[in-house]
């Protein structure tokens, strides 16, 4: 059942944020994990990349639903946005440059990596997670271009996020932006 309440036009309200994603994304790996387990089993491992596109299409909306909601498609609107995925020390992060064109930051802590590392789903993290990135932006802004060459959740030691509006070229000094 929907756990929400009925806003004036009838719709319900997305409460999921209430929870927070870290202990959201807890209780979907802990659920998935098995369900696709078992389907792989009985239908072949091609299950796992059904649900990766599922997964990617599930954030696209949810990009959509952030701009919808802050009324605002620069970066800057976006970054404001992403305070529900560092909620509860979910991610440590230093930010390089924000603009309204520019939005750069490295990840240096990721619960989530650990949290997946925990269950003993590390393999599973990435399309759960990880690989919700780039759609999520898409569906914010479709004019914005993600790159990120590492992750903590593949063992590397931060993750390095870039985001540009299209003809914006990202030059990072050094040292976080205060």
């Amino acid at each position: 059942m929907w756990a929400g309440s009925t806003c004036d036009d009838g719709r319900m309200d997305d409460t999921l944020n209430e929870v927070g994603v870290l202990k959201r994304r807890e209780i979907e790996a802990r659920i998935v994990a098995p369900l696709l387990e078992r389907l792989a089993q009985r239908f072949g491992h091609e299950v796992y990349g059904v649900a990766g596109e599922v997964i990617v299409d599930i954030a696209r909306e949810q990009g959509a639903a952030l701009a919808a909601a802050t009324g605002d498609r620069s970066l800057t609107g976006f970054a404001a946005g992403l305070v529900a995925w560092s909620a509860d020390g979910a991610l440590e992060s230093e930010v390089r440059e924000l603009t309204d064109e520019v939005f750069a930051f490295d990840v240096t802590r990721c619960r989530y990596a650990e949290m997946y590392r925990a269950l003993g789903l590390e393999d599973l993290g990435a399309t759960l997670s990880c690989n919700r990135d780039a759609s999520l932006i898409e569906g914010f802004n479709p004019a914005v271009d993600f790159t990120r060459t590492q992750t903590i959740m593949a063992g590397a030691d931060r993750c390095d996020f870039r985001f540009e509006l299209r003809g914006t070229p990202v030059e990072i000094t050094s040292g976080a932006v205060s």
